[in-house]
């Protein structure tokens, strides 16, 4: 049977709210993996005056990251938007640069087992360097699937 695309088998949640990062850095909110097998991660750039901020991602114990420790990445894709073509990029450590480029959808993949686990480390966040001084609008949406249990997904009873 399958499950498709629905509030029953994906959690969405934002990552960052849209914002103009002129000479900022962009602290994704922290998302809890525990009862979830993969974990989608969107960047969405709207106007780009210039820069190529990095983007990390950091796996932590605790919400409050005081135990942050890098998550490395295999892939991420990236592409413009209206355009037909998805381009996938191996990255060759755990940072890499967004493009300089208006309009443009970044995306990653994280599996559950990507994280240190064996540490208890389940919380994940992205954080995305200033693209310097430049008036850049950013923002980032997390899709969390592969729940263990439709019941872990948080919905309004009264709905």
């Amino acid at each position: 049977m399958k499950h498709g695309l629905n509030l029953e088998t994906i959690f969405p949640e934002m990552g960052a709210v849209p914002i103009d990062t002129t000479g900022a850095v962009v602290t994704g909110t922290a998302v809890n993996m525990a009862n979830y097998g993969k974990l989608m991660i969107v960047i969405s750039q709207g106007a780009w005056a210039g820069g190529t901020p990095a983007v990390t991602l950091t796996q932590a114990t605790v919400e409050a990251f005081t135990d942050e420790k890098s998550l490395a990445m295999d892939y991420y894709w990236t592409k413009l938007a209206g355009a037909s073509i998805t381009t996938k990029t191996a990255i060759t450590s755990d940072t890499f640069n967004l493009p300089a480029t208006a309009n443009t959808v970044t995306v990653l993949q994280i599996d559950a087992s990507d994280l240190d686990s064996d540490n208890e480390f389940n919380w994940v966040r992205v954080n995305i360097a200033s693209p310097g001084a430049n008036a850049d609008l950013i923002s980032v949406f997390y899709i969390l699937g592969e729940p263990d249990y439709v019941s872990s997904i948080p919905v309004d009873p009264n709905a």
